[in-house]
């Protein structure tokens, strides 16, 4: 701030538009009766005005003093700061990142998919690539093989080298304060504010647990805050637009906004964020009667090409590296297509040559066509009492299985004879398929299906092959005239039961325990139902000729596409499975519930994700008390009410910041009102620190008027004591719940000789 504005700041006060022309044109007329007034001891408004006078200077003078602390603050200063925060972020994140020694929580998944890229083994997971990618790069590069299997929280990682992988989540939690700290220095211009925002990351146990093991959070966190960082570093460059550092800022802003929505797909609230950001500053040019209409079509292109054009290149760049990688057929063969499967080497897909045509006596495996479908299965057991008939059970199973091997045969052969002349499957044919293994016929028969009941159930039925009626199914290829064949891979068809007249049906509902939580099969009296579609997918018959179906394997476009329906459709059917620990939004901001990353008795090593409640409650109240503020300062701009030149400066970039970062926090807590999907605790981690930097900000502006507003003859840093006493509480408050991170022994919380017993604030804490 030049040294002209700071004297202005300090001249001009409050102006007060009813009084001021009046007491300016009567002050000469009246100091003489008001001078005699005063004689009788009363004040009087002569001396109530140079009262209120002096005190407006005052204020005006302390505000500007304040204003310029950081807008005049050396650079060196600033980055000595900032890395005083980062290096307590680091000692923090880094302290005890060894223990515990085994499997904590979602390490089991994502440890084991970083060991999936290192081995290049193809499985399939709900989120995208980046995350799990950069976690087998870390493993790479830190000495670890791909070896260990991850199976299941608890185990010991033994001599494995696992400290790469949390060592490279724990840096990226670590850079989310200092990230913190520049956001809300180039947004609020206030050096206090930045380092209140970057003490409540800093000492939140809840950042500091999601911080120090092999999660994809940290990484997704470091994301948004960047694009975040960027987004608002733009606005510094506004007024020299399309030099390079504008070119620059607005072009990391796009990386980073793919890089996060390619780690997961909550990503978008970023995304979001930042449309409404571009939106409203293309609005205001649109009102800058300087720009000409060639600027502002520069202007729009530029935002199209930074923020859209080039996120969807570095997004679908990741895809083609996960794909050049995973190059090996694995887990996460069977929810993808069969065409799909073909290029992936050691399927039995992969340049393989199987019969083109199908016949009868073909032994084959059917795969349903929805995205993530299954492929059709049996096995011995049976469905239980009170659950339809009590025959044997068909699911959709999306993994290779000798269980999932049919033949088929003409309705009317039974057995099936080898030395039959060679007869091909067409449409309208009426055919039964028999199980290998169990040599039950699938069959259906008026009966609820066990999760829909508008469907029927679907089960094997008979012995050795030799079954009624109801096994018998009509062959309908989609869009296909009478008599043509079926395809392996290629050609997509129903089975219509005979009798009843419905339709083979897989869907994405999971049957319990006693179903092995595999996919029900159903018959579907809605026939054109998309679900209701199969292909072939392996096919078995030694009296045919073979060819190959290397031509089948999808280009990248296609399997870009696929890959997206797959995940979609899997995300969106993700259910709470028995004893996990879900909670729904409205518990998030209150901190009602954590989760428990290890341990459960009290002699294990506990750890548990759960917020400061200090700092979670005080950064739910100081949303409240912002949108109060907001609203009265709204009130006060429709009545006219103004302000001195320093108050407006320092309420505009208050209102601006806070405005954007309350947005920021929205976009990334409502929306999981609307999902149907299973929620956990750290899902809200996002909305949390643009909550935070939000209340480091709001702190900073009472104390900063807090300050302006005392009286002139107290010489107080009200300020610098209610900074202080703000870091303290937040120091304090960690100093109490920090085992909660570094973890907890002996009885548990609910239990009389507990050292644990004054941490547990709430019944529903699980400590």
């Amino acid at each position: 701030m030049s040294d002209k504005m700071i004297k202005e700041m300090k001249h001009n006060g409050p102006v007060r538009t009813k009084k001021k022309h009046k007491q300016s044109k009567d002050r000469s007329k009246t100091k003489q009766s008001h001078d005699d007034t005063n004689k009788s001891g009363l004040p009087t408004e002569s001396n109530i005005e140079t009262k209120e006078t002096e005190i407006e200077k005052e204020t005006s003078r302390h505000l500007s003093e304040l204003s310029s602390i950081t807008l005049t603050e050396s650079t060196g200063t600033k980055w000595i700061v900032c890395v005083f925060v980062t290096a307590l972020a680091f000692a923090s994140r880094f302290y005890k990142l060894a223990e515990p020694d085994h499997i904590c929580w979602d390490e089991t998944h994502f440890g084991k998919m970083g060991s999936y890229y290192i081995n290049r083994t193809f499985f399939f997971d709900v989120h995208p690539p980046l995350g799990k990618m950069l976690i087998g790069l870390a493993g790479v590069l830190t000495g670890y093989n791909g070896s260990f299997p991850f199976e299941k929280p608890g185990d010991k990682y033994g001599e494995i080298n696992y400290i790469g992988m949390r060592a490279f989540c724990a840096t990226l939690g670590s850079l989310l304060v200092p990230l913190s700290y520049l956001t809300v220095l180039e947004f609020y211009k206030s050096l206090p504010a930045a380092v209140l925002a970057s003490f409540i990351i800093i000492f939140d146990t809840g950042c500091l647990t999601i911080s120090q093991y092999i999660l994809l959070d940290p990484i997704l966190l470091f994301f948004i805050m960047c694009a975040t960082y960027c987004l608002i570093k733009c606005d510094h460059y506004k007024s020299h637009p399309f030099t390079f550092q504008w070119w620059t800022w607005m072009s990391l802003t796009g990386f980073f906004l793919a890089c996060a929505f390619s780690v997961k797909w909550v990503g978008l609230f970023v995304i979001l964020l930042a449309g409404f950001k571009t939106v409203f500053d293309l609005w205001n040019l649109l009102g800058d009667l300087s720009q000409t209409k060639t600027q502002l079509i520069q202007h729009f292109l530029a935002r199209v090409l930074c923020l859209i054009v080039l996120p969807g290149i570095v997004y679908m760049a990741w895809f083609l590296v996960h794909f050049k990688v995973l190059a090996y057929s694995g887990s996460g063969d069977g929810f993808f297509s069969s065409a799909f499967q073909s290029k992936l080497i050691g399927n039995s897909l992969y340049q393989t040559s199987m019969p083109e045509d199908l016949a009868y006596g073909s032994v084959i495996t059917l795969k349903n066509q929805r995205p993530a479908g299954g492929l059709l299965h049996s096995h011995w057991h049976l469905y239980p009492e009170g659950i339809g008939a009590e025959q044997q059970q068909v699911t959709a199973y999306t993994h290779k299985d000798e269980n999932n091997k049919w033949i088929i045969r003409k309705a009317e052969s039974n057995p099936w004879d080898a030395k039959t002349p060679i007869e091909f499957v067409q449409n309208g044919d009426l055919i039964v398929l028999e199980h290998i293994a169990t040599r039950r016929n699938l069959h259906s028969h008026i009966e609820p299906a066990p999760l829909t009941p508008r469907h029927y159930q679907v089960t094997g039925y008979g012995e050795k092959g030799a079954g009624d009626a109801n096994d018998v199914w009509k062959v309908q290829i989609v869009d296909a005239p009478d008599k043509q064949r079926i395809k392996t891979v290629r050609t997509k068809f129903r089975l219509i039961h005979y009798l009843i007249g419905c339709a083979l049906h897989s869907h994405s509902k999971t049957l319990p325990k006693w179903g092995w939580e595999q996919l029900e099969v159903t018959c579907n009296p809605h026939v054109r139902d998309k679900q209701n579609l199969w292909n072939i997918e392996d096919h078995y018959n030694e009296r045919l000729p073979n060819s190959s179906f290397e031509v089948f394997a999808p280009s990248f476009v296609e399997s870009l596409m696929e890959s997206h329906a797959v995940m979609a459709q899997s995300n969106s059917g993700l259910k709470p499975k028995e004893g996990e620990f879900t909670s729904r939004p409205w518990q998030w901001p209150i901190n009602y519930k954590g989760q428990r990353f290890s341990g459960v008795n009290e002699s294990d090593y506990r750890v548990y994700l759960l917020g400061n409640p200090v700092i979670w409650w005080g950064n739910s109240v100081m949303l409240v008390v912002f949108c109060v503020v907001a609203c009265i300062y709204a009130v006060m701009a429709q009545r006219k009410i103004e302000d001195s030149v320093a108050v407006k400066e320092l309420k505009g970039r208050f209102l601006n910041s806070g405005c954007w970062l309350l947005l920021g926090w929205a976009m990334h807590y409502f929306p999981f009102y609307l999902m149907g999907r299973v929620l956990y605790f750290h899902h809200y981690f996002p909305a949390m620190l643009y909550n935070s930097m939000l209340t480091g900000i709001l702190l900073d502006y009472f104390l900063t008027r807090l300050q302006c507003y005392r009286l002139p003859h107290i010489n107080i840093s009200f300020h610098g004591i209610g900074l202080s006493i703000c870091i303290a509480v937040i120091v304090q408050s960690f100093l109490k719940f920090y085992p909660l991170s570094y973890g907890m022994h002996g009885p548990l919380a609910d239990e009389a000789n507990s050292t644990l017993t004054g941490l547990k604030w709430m019944e529903s804490w699980e400590i």
